[in-house]
């Protein structure tokens, strides 16, 4: 056998002994990647269900003050699916105005940021709304367009909307300038600079704002239906936490606040799943962390 004849058979041994290693390396990062992501929060929350337990035993708590682990596992299997229509109606509320202030925070920012005079004109409203106190709005929003679905979702959109708008306008304006007069020699217009450039760089805050409205969204939901919201059937979770409470049933309280939380996760790990997608090719924020 020539010597060329013996480096071809062995190529296909040789290739086998170079990818093996390197397919190890890769599943012992991901599995160093899952230790790291699962682990802690796992540890926290067992240590925390520990000290809640202990807490209650100790001080002989009543359930009705604060019921320990083990009545808030019985209450979960009682109620989480009798609170599901429930927990469906807060889910319409706070995403619906998790969606329009995601709209109209990022057009916001886009005609703050594109003329000067409309930034000095609008952005001190911007956090005039933001100061208000939804609590004490949320009865003239009833009293404009009646209490439901409708009212609720004009509320968290409210509470919503100044994350969006303000760190789109701030990544909007964040661009690198020499890009901005590279744009300017090669002739592109205002319209191309601003999707082709100011968009793309300003995205990483958008999409910051948009995970902050995500948990506001929610909590602006849950607060409007404290004073907004519908009894009965049509009541959303924050009435199910209004019942409960005047009634002193708080195991039952905590399945209807765990419910409000696994909303608001949801919405979050949504904005945060196509955030990577879109930031995990270019931007450092998304880039695997370098051991």
């Amino acid at each position: 056998m020539s010597v060329t004849q013996d480096k071809t058979a062995r190529a296909p041994f040789l290739s086998v002994i170079v990818a093996e290693p390197a397919t190890r390396a890769r599943r012992g990062t991901r599995a160093r990647g899952f230790r790291r992501a699962v682990l802690p929060p796992a540890i926290a929350l067992v240590a925390f269900v520990a000290l809640w337990q202990a807490i209650v035993s100790i001080f002989e708590i009543p359930p009705y003050l604060m019921p320990g682990p083990g009545d808030f596992a019985v209450a979960i299997g009682e109620r989480l699916v009798e609170m599901l229509p429930a927990t469906w109606v807060t889910i319409q509320e706070s995403y619906l105005g998790f969606l329009l202030a995601a709209v109209s925070g990022f057009l916001a920012a886009l005609i703050m940021a594109r003329w000067d005079v409309a930034e000095r004109a609008l952005y001190p409203y911007l956090v005039i709304l933001q100061t208000i106190p939804i609590i004490a709005v949320a009865p003239l929003f009833v009293v404009w367009f009646g209490a439901g679905i409708g009212t609720n979702a004009l509320i968290a959109a409210m509470i919503a909307v100044f994350p969006v708008a303000a760190n789109g306008l701030q990544g909007l304006k964040s661009t690198d300038r020499n890009l901005v007069q590279l744009y300017r020699m090669a002739g592109a217009n205002r319209f191309i600079q601003l999707f082709s450039l100011r968009v793309p760089s300003g995205l990483p805050q958008l999409l910051t704002g948009l995970r902050i409205a995500a948990g506001s969204s929610v909590i602006g939901a849950i607060v409007g239906e404290f004073v907004a919201g519908i009894g009965g059937g049509d009541g959303g979770l924050g009435y199910v936490i209004t019942l409960n409470a005047t009634q002193l049933r708080t195991a039952d309280l905590f399945v209807g606040v765990l419910l409000a939380s696994v909303v608001s996760l949801v919405l979050f790990g949504a904005v945060a799943l196509i955030e990577r997608q879109l930031l995990k090719r270019w931007h450092e924020s998304a880039l695997p962390e370098e051991e």
